[in-house]
């Protein structure tokens, strides 16, 4: 008799699967299946069968299970093997052979396996282990927190497996092995950060550099848009680890005799990459070194090489919808060559509101017109850890554009003023995104008349409007038509054209953000049963809507949280008194009274909260501040201040922190 929980529930005996019945009777042997030769309480198998309040019958009905999961046991000749389903007082044991379990077959041979010491005996046996699996743990039980929790707990050991026999196969020299192995998981698993610096890696050593490179930049904006996180230091080191290899491998092969390769000293020249990785060639160009201009120490290397043009823009965003009056306005802002100058455009609003899918969006569809490249940065402004350094991303952009990595400049100055030097006859397009200020910005700008630059913010970057002309473009929350149509793309358009009014309302409970109606989204996709009123009647609940709009320690709280991090103490205070506010509509008078503060110093930090899009000006001395964020700082009470006051701008002990996550 053998009992599996890798995949649907199921008993078999000798070749016959034993008829188990409903799915709280597979349930009960599941939780029992669990635990084995260990007594399971009445109570807590009531619990986990009944997601909500357990029927006043509740014992009775798993009485009935038991009895009829032991009539069936017997009946397969469970005496045979040793099995009996006993029943102590007001618990249940099942007592067994735990061999006799698929789940614990697996534990002891992936347990055998020394995919690094051994990967020649590992690969056998994690590749027996992982045949074990039917399919979804715990398949057919019941859908409750602790079965959820259960499931979970065994697809973490099935990918912790598949991510060893990936490492075996490393070890033994099968790359190809490795990299399909991972790729089938990482699919699934698309924010599993571990396994996909992993398949990174086997990619990369198979020849895919570009496919590596594009599974950084897709996991970065998924972890961004869906958990409001950047990348952790596993898959940012994976992603350094390729860079630095291929700046290695173009500066070998740079070193080889040219063959054929033109050097174009055109104004307005095209770089083009050969197939083969030869010298690069151009448009109009003529051989010989480029018409005797002086070249900065170090340029040489980019100069020399070109023709590998950087390709390092995020995949484009799923499901993107709308934003047709923004992405004229960046390429009225970008497409503008009449000046002479380098045009920049500065994308901002509010966490959550879609700032970088636009920009992106937008990059993906006039990449053509930069055939020198395309630059891509997360400058980490509003992020859990620090803000990105200018030579952090200095250096990243230098090594991109076939700088050798010893002759990066140590300093940001250098660096930007080599970085300007390397681009200042190509036509290239730099995104830098999640910026913080315009000081960060601004080592970053290229200097070339034919380059071009998009910056994401949820600061408006005054700064970079005053000194370098950048032309703003703002993001505002959806309306309810393209809030529902987003809404219709993610769960499709026949379940949302069932309660359009109820579309309607998600929009508004969401206050139009994509982020918060995509969470929506994921909570109903979670529960296919569910029609959208029904959620649209628990978002209701002010007290439950942050949460509901979260999941686990990321979301839309994460990602307000992020902006009031930035805040000074004065300013956090002040936004905790608006969300005061019945209506959300407020005055600097009105806000003053709420806040206890004289009417001067109250203005000026509405302007600097309104600089941050945590409320927005109207019209003159008009406010608003959106019932989302009004949640937040209600939530987040004496914790948010006691945070700012620290100086380090975290919430210890707050529950403010129902989970968000920011697509910035």
């Amino acid at each position: 008799m053998e009992f599996s929980l890798l995949g649907p529930i199921s008993v078999t005996s000798g070749s016959e699967e034993l008829s188990l019945g409903p799915a709280k009777r597979r349930s009960v042997l599941a939780l029992l299946l669990l635990q084995p030769n260990t007594t399971v309480p009445l109570e807590q198998l009531i619990d986990s069968l009944w997601e909500d309040e357990p029927p006043e019958h509740a014992r009775t009905v798993v009485q009935g299970h038991v009895s009829r999961l032991r009539a069936t046991l017997a009946a397969g000749g469970a005496e045979a093997y040793g099995i009996e389903l006993a029943t102590h007082g007001s618990a249940y044991l099942l007592r067994l052979p735990e061999e006799l379990i698929d789940a614990h077959r697996f534990g002891e041979l992936v347990a055998l396996a020394r995919p690094e010491a051994a990967p020649a005996d590992a690969v056998p046996l994690l590749r027996e282990a992982l045949g074990l699996w039917r399919g979804p743990a715990l398949t057919g039980t019941v859908t409750s927190p602790p079965f959820a929790a259960a499931a979970h707990a065994l697809e973490e050991r099935r990918l912790s497996a598949v991510e060893a026999l990936a490492r075996a196969y490393g070890v033994l020299g099968e790359q190809e092995q490795a990299a399909a192995l991972l790729y089938s998981a990482a699919v699934n698993h698309p924010l599993r950060e571990g396994l996909i610096a992993a398949l990174m890696r086997a990619l990369f050593r198979t020849g895919r550099q570009s496919d590596a490179l594009e599974w950084y930049h897709r996991t970065r904006r998924l972890l961004s848009e869906e958990l409001g996180v950047d990348p952790g230091e596993r898959l940012r080191a994976a992603y350094e680890e390729i860079l630095r290899a291929e700046a290695t491998d173009r500066g070998r092969k740079a070193a080889e005799p040219a063959r054929g390769g033109k050097d174009a000293s055109a104004e307005g020249r095209v770089f083009h990459v050969k197939p083969d990785g030869t010298a690069p060639s151009s448009e109009g160009g003529s051989t010989g070194a480029a018409g005797g201009t002086a070249t900065p120490a170090g340029a040489e290397t980019g100069r020399d090489r070109a023709g590998a043009a950087p390709r390092l823009l995020p995949r484009p965003p799923a499901r993107f919808l709308g934003r047709e009056y923004q992405l004229q306005a960046l390429t009225e802002a970008l497409a503008d060559r009449t000046t002479g100058e380098s045009p920049l455009a500065v994308v901002a609003g509010p966490a959550g509101v879609g700032k970088t899918a636009c920009a992106v969006q937008w990059a993906h569809l006039h990449a053509g017109a930069f055939p020198d490249g395309q630059l891509f940065a997360d400058l980490r402004g509003f992020g859990e850890g620090d803000e990105a350094a200018p030579a952090e991303i200095l250096r990243d952009f230098l090594l991109a554009l076939g700088t050798r990595p010893e002759r990066v400049p140590g300093s940001a100055q250098a660096a930007s003023a080599l970085f300007r030097s390397l681009v200042a006859e190509r036509r290239l397009l730099v995104v830098l995104d999640n910026a913080r200020s315009s000081a960060q910005v601004r080592p970053l700008l290229p200097g070339g008349p034919h380059c071009a630059t998009v910056v994401t913010s949820r600061s408006r970057l005054d700064g970079l409007v005053a000194t370098d002309c950048a032309w703003p473009v703002g993001l505002q929350a959806l309306g309810h038509e393209e809030g529902a149509a987003l809404l219709g793309a993610m769960l499709g358009s026949v379940r949302v054209a069932e309660d359009p009014a109820a579309a309607r309302e998600l929009v508004d409970l969401c206050d139009g953000l994509p982020l918060a109606l995509r969470a929506a989204a994921a909570q109903l996709t979670a529960r296919p049963r569910w029609r959208l009123a029904r959620l649209a009647s628990a978002l209701r609940d002010e007290r439950r809507r942050l949460a509901l709009l979260s999941a686990e320690d990321t979301g839309i709280a994460a990602a307000l949280r992020m902006s009031v991090a930035r805040l000074s103490a004065d300013d956090a205070r002040l936004l905790r008194a608006l969300a005061n506010s019945p209506d959300g509509h407020l005055n600097a008078s009105a806000a003053a009274a709420l806040a206890g503060s004289d009417q001067e110093r109250t203005q000026d930090g509405l302007e600097r909260l309104a600089e941050m899009h945590l409320v927005d000006e109207e019209a003159t001395d008009v406010y608003t501040i959106s019932t989302l964020t009004q949640l937040f700082a209600r939530d987040e009470g004496g914790d948010g201040e006691r945070g700012q006051e620290s100086g380090d701008g975290t919430e210890p002990g707050g529950q403010g922190g129902r989970p968000g996550g920011t697509p910035r």
